[in-house]
């Protein structure tokens, strides 16, 4: 894969999408950033070799002109000098150097081209990289966030149980000292007024059955 090409996988990389996929999110946007910031690097190199390049080849260009112009200047001379043999011989360097400005001047062109991409590359990447950087600084701290909302809930959840079991705990324990209370109050309790008379009430029905079956008993 060439280097124009990684950077655009790189720009179109969807920071979400990857994120749902990963199992370590935080180590993933590192080596996220990490990669773009690599990326960067290589084409800054190659924005300064491309630069250079087409300075180089300008300068070719702009030493075969100077060639051409010499030697077309050489022509001259010797026509002046009825010398039609060496205007020949110099017109045809004049030939030789204007083909090779030519060509220097077209390879100069693309490399500007080359090098204009490398620049558009470049600032693209340096955007892509500013905002990642805070997009991926953004989604580590809701990761953790989230993580750190997940714990205090489930610490939340246990936390309810526990309260909820002790007050369950703590109410058994009322009702069952209440209810002792309860009988202990009703077995040791003094006898009151009330109790006498329906003690008396309960022997004088006791006698009455006794009487009543001793006299059938006498009648037989």
């Amino acid at each position: 894969m060439s280097l124009l090409e990684r950077v655009s996988t790189l720009l179109r990389a969807n920071l979400n999408d990857l994120i749902e996929k990963a199992e370590d999110p935080e180590r993933m946007l590192k080596q996220i950033v990490l990669d773009m910031e690599n990326q960067l690097l290589q084409v800054k190199t190659q924005v300064a070799i491309a630069i250079a390049d087409e300075h180089l080849l300008e300068k070719k260009r702009a030493e075969q002109e100077e060639h051409a112009a010499e030697w077309r200047r050489k022509a001259e001379l010797a026509v002046e000098k009825s010398r039609d043999d060496l205007a020949r011989a110099a017109l045809e360097r004049v030939l030789s150097h204007e083909q090779l400005a030519t060509g220097f001047g077209t390879q100069a062109e693309d490399q500007k081209h080359e090098a204009d991409s490398l620049r558009q590359a470049l600032h693209k990447l340096e955007q892509k990289l500013s905002e990642t950087r805070a997009h991926c600084e953004m989604l580590v701290a809701e990761h953790r966030r989230a993580r750190v909302v997940g714990r205090a809930t489930k610490a939340r959840a246990a936390a309810g149980n526990d309260h909820e079991s002790t007050i369950n705990r703590m109410k058994t324990k009322v009702h069952v000292s209440a209810a002792e209370n309860a009988a202990a109050t009703e077995i040791l309790s003094p006898e009151t007024l009330e109790d006498k008379f329906r003690a008396l009430e309960s022997e004088d029905k006791v006698e009455a059955l006794l009487n009543e079956i001793k006299g059938r008993h006498a009648v037989q």
